[in-house]
């Protein structure tokens, strides 16, 4: 009976640590201030190198030796390509691993595998991304953003709207960017103007940049000069359907399937590396307007989805046009 005894103790010791330890786990938004114990907050290290053994050991040596720990790993070791590819997560105490030490200790384990990529985030204590959206006529995509930066669901800062469309000051979109403070640029294009001097002007002290079905062709020039992501949003009716109105040649031809794509921009028009797809069945109870409206929503969600995977370190390059998203 005594072992039973012990056994009971021990388990409801247990019991009670994880109670206390879940109790002090704080992620991003939450307040950091706990007077019964330490807070733990949550980090994310993302990791792309040559392969080699030991890398693993190392990665969870740098982390458990500062009284972190990993909560979840996702690893990824191509076939015949000699590159390691992880993205982990982790809980610590700022206390005993101070921010400016986590980036010390992860630049030193980066210059021991000679790193291609090496990048931590904690989503609490480091500032949010600041992204600038493009946008032309239509607003679905935008609409949605701006909603879901609203309610928090997308860790980033709205520096300011560029559109080649002028809309009018009693438009919803006008009136919540007067509401929350966000600039409105409106930038009238031409086939010979397409105003990528002012854009860039604009868009200096972004992270990256969103294309919230921009219908604009960005330059290899602008590109390069940026020097950062774009990532854009199109339908999934291309190839097929190129050209006006592509959801009507699509609707009228009949299609079971469509979809979306989310991709980062390149010179080439969209064929850049694929961050992330949806697709949706449609049928013959389908009217037309039935059909743009799953479109959209597709075009909505996926975008949004590609946005918050790119903040919390979920897209890795890979090859030249390739992705690996965790």
């Amino acid at each position: 009976m005594s072992l039973l005894r012990r056994a009971s103790t021990s388990l409801s010791q247990s019991l009670g640590f994880a109670r206390r330890s879940l109790k002090s786990l704080k992620f991003a938004g939450e307040s950091l201030d706990s007077s019964a114990s330490p807070a733990l907050i949550h980090g994310i290290h993302v990791f792309h190198c040559p392969d080699e053994l030991g890398i693993v050991a190392k990665l969870s040596d740098c982390i458990a030796s500062r009284g972190g720990n990993i909560l979840g790993a996702d690893i990824f070791v191509p076939e015949n390509k000699q590159v390691f590819y992880s993205r982990s997560d982790f809980v610590f105490d700022p206390a005993k691993w101070p921010r400016v030490k986590m980036e010390e200790d992860f630049l030193k384990l980066s210059k021991t595998f000679n790193a291609m990529r090496s990048v931590v985030r904690v989503p609490a204590l480091d500032p949010k991304y600041k992204i600038a959206v493009l946008a032309s006529k239509q607003d679905h995509c935008l609409v949605d953003l701006l909603h879901s930066w609203q309610d928090g669901r997308l860790p980033v800062d709205i520096t300011c709207i560029i559109s080649n469309h002028n809309r009018g000051p009693n438009t919803h979109v006008t009136r919540f960017l007067e509401r929350h403070g966000i600039p409105y640029h409106y930038l009238h294009t031409t086939t010979g103007n397409k105003r990528e001097a002012e854009i860039l002007d604009l868009v200096q002290n972004t992270d990256f940049l969103v294309l919230a079905r921009y219908m604009q062709v960005l330059s290899g020039s602008f590109l390069s000069s940026y020097g950062k992501d774009v990532i854009n949003i199109h339908h999934g009716l291309l190839p097929s359907f190129k050209g006006g109105n592509p959801s009507r040649q699509a609707f009228d031809a009949g299609v079971k399937l469509i979809g979306a794509t989310s991709h980062f921009v390149t010179e080439e028009l969209d064929s850049g590396p694929i961050i992330e797809q949806m697709v949706e069945r449609v049928s013959h109870r389908d009217n037309l307007q039935s059909f743009i409206q799953k479109s959209e929503n597709l075009e909505k969600q996926c975008l949004a989805k590609a946005i918050k995977s790119y903040c919390e370190l979920r897209v890795l390059p890979y090859e030249e046009s390739k992705t690996v998203v965790f």
